[in-house]
């Protein structure tokens, strides 16, 4: 998994990706990967299971950043447990500091 350099985009460019993928997403490993390839990239944000059987990723970063982190998440193995992807991008809102694993729906 590539270490990708520091981003030079000011915090003004900042973007929030919200995805919600369904599938055979829960159970299976998928947080934790997302969690793991998170490292390798400049976002914040957080992963969690939903009460419905999908699970949600809510990142921020440059909208390049967020766009190879969506990429990689594909490309670590999770592909074959996706059956849909929802994307909504909208204004960083600036609340994470990190990226974490939520351990219960809310």
């Amino acid at each position: 998994m590539p270490i990708r350099p520091p981003s030079s985009a000011p915090t003004l460019n900042r973007r929030r990706l919200n995805i919600f993928y369904s599938g055979r997403v829960q159970g299976v490993g998928f947080r934790y990967t997302v969690k793991t390839v998170a490292a390798g990239y400049e976002v914040t944000g957080r992963v969690r299971n939903l009460p419905d059987g999908r699970v949600e990723l809510t990142a921020e970063g440059s909208a390049g950043e967020l766009a190879a982190f969506r990429e990689a998440i594909i490309g670590a193995g999770l592909a074959g447990f996706i059956r849909d992807e929802q994307l909504d991008w909208s204004d960083a809102q600036n609340e994470f500091s990190g990226f974490e694993i939520c351990s219960r729906p809310t």
